[in-house]
Formats: C-alpha cells, structure tokens, sequence
C-alpha cells in the first residue's frame, strides 16, 4: 500500500482501536498488522503526538511476561477527534467514489 495513503488513515485507524480497548504498544501493533503492513516504528511517534495533544492517557500495568507495560486509553478529546475524523473520512471516500465512477470505475 502507498506509504503516503497508509500515513494518511493511520490515526483514524489507532484511535478507531483504542476505542474498542486500552492496549500496549506492540499489541496495538500486531493487531493492526492483521489488517494493513505496518512497523513498531510507525505507532510509537503517533502514540506520543496523541498523548502530547491529550488525545490518549497512558498507565502502566504489570505482565506476565516481563516488565510492566504502557498501555495507552483514549481520552474524551481522543473520542471526539475521532468521531470528527471518521465524519471527514466519510465525506473523503464518498468524494473518491464519485470521482472514480464518474472515471468508469464501479466501487462498491
């Protein structure tokens, strides 16, 4: 997928999953990766913006497995952020699918 595409929904995307849980880094990294190519080198400079425009909280939490963890959670601004970029990503994509039907090309 274009670098400059994946960038461009990748916060939609992060804060789409927060919504559904608070996770650490690298799980929020695997699980995304089921779904679209990406790196730890990615998440970690949007999770730090996030948390800088108080978008996310973070806490730490013991594991089984080591250390204890960062979890991340989203904040009422991160909600709302979100609930504001899933509207633009709406009107975008309707906007996309006319210009490509109007170009001969049928999308569902």
């Amino acid at each position: 997928m274009n670098v400059q595409l994946k960038k461009g929904v990748m916060e939609i995307v992060v804060l789409s999953m927060l919504q559904r849980k608070d996770f650490y880094g690298y799980e929020l990294v695997t699980e995304i990766s089921k779904y679209l190519e990406m790196s730890e080198g990615t998440i970690y400079p949007l999770l730090n913006r996030f948390k800088k425009d108080g978008l996310v909280d973070t806490y730490l939490a013991e594991s089984h497995n080591g250390p204890p963890r960062k979890y991340y959670r989203i904040t009422d601004a991160g909600r709302a952020e979100f609930q504001e970029s899933v509207k633009e990503w709406t009107e975008f994509n309707k906007a996309v699918r006319r210009l490509l039907a109007e170009g001969g090309e049928s999308y569902a």
